[in-house]
């Protein structure tokens, strides 16, 4: 999984939740200072990319997500899809 298409994703989501995506880039952050997603917000999305990429968030990691930036959240997506299709992969 590339994070260029879970970039795209939450980009995408983002402007469907009504959120101004303009000048937001892999530096930005989720929270406050950035997108400024409130929590009902930020797992709003969290779920829209756990059924989307079949990845889970723990109820205990929204502050931490909110605290990601963009980058940073997307890469962390890429690479749970990683490790979810590569625990089905035969060894």
């Amino acid at each position: 999984m590339k994070a260029a298409e879970v970039r795209e994703f939450v980009l995408e989501t983002l402007q469907e939740m009504n959120y101004d995506i303009e000048g937001v880039d892999d530096g930005s952050t989720l929270g406050p200072a950035g997108v400024d997603l409130e929590s009902l917000a930020m797992a709003e999305l969290a779920v829209r990319v756990e059924d989307r990429f079949g990845v889970q968030f723990a109820e205990e990691e929204s502050e931490e997500l909110a605290l990601m930036t963009v980058g940073e959240f997307t890469r962390t997506v890429a690479d749970r899809v990683g490790r979810v299709a590569g625990a089905g992969q035969p060894q």
